[in-house]
């Protein structure tokens, strides 16, 4: 295997493809490039940004379940720009130090189902850092009663009644007289 001469180790080269490929296996995923670094979208939103500046491989992604836990490696850090007070984590890996890609990709799991619509998280498989798969099939839903127009036409008649009755009760209160007031005494 021949590496590109980015003046990156190829322990980090491999480790960012390693961790892109991940990324872009969930459904529906695009990456785009802002401010020159990598971002992993779902539907126009961030799960993942993936940069190797300084000959070092960083990665940010949300973590609501296991931040706390993650944040106790030696590695992480809460996001900057306010970010980790939303569950944001950083990583940071130097060259010749060990990439935890099970774990990047559990991370990369839980991060995607947090920001990917539900319906869109829903098809995930249930184990994080295993193959995607769609979850099994739904059971359709299924009536107990099937919803009649008269049933319809009733609940409107009785929300018709009550807006008639309101009306009555303003219009008599508004035309009755008004009673006198007398001036306070001195």
């Amino acid at each position: 295997m021949t590496v590109e001469n980015t003046g990156l180790k190829p322990d980090i080269t491999r480790a960012e493809r390693a961790v892109a490929q991940m990324a872009a296996a969930f459904p529906e995923t695009r990456e785009d490039n802002p401010w020159g670094h990598r971002a992993f979208k779902v539907r126009g939103k961030t799960f993942l940004f993936l940069s190797t500046d300084g000959g070092s491989l960083n990665l940010s992604v949300k973590l609501p379940s296991s931040g706390v836990l993650a944040l106790s490696l030696p590695f992480t850090e809460p996001t900057h720009y306010g970010l980790g007070k939303s569950g944001w984590v950083s990583a940071q890996f130097k060259s010749g130090q060990h990439v935890p890609l099970d774990m990047i990709g559990e991370w990369l799991h839980e991060s995607y189902a947090a920001i990917a619509p539900k319906k869109l998280s829903a098809t995930l498989s249930a184990g994080p850092g295993t193959q995607l798969s769609p979850a099994p099939a739904a059971k359709p839903k299924t009536r107990t009663k099937p919803k009649t127009k008269t049933n319809a036409s009733a609940a409107t008649k009785t929300k018709a009644a009550k807006v008639r009755a309101t009306r009555t009760a303003k219009s008599a209160k508004a035309s009755r007289p008004r009673r006198k007031t007398r001036p306070a005494p001195r």
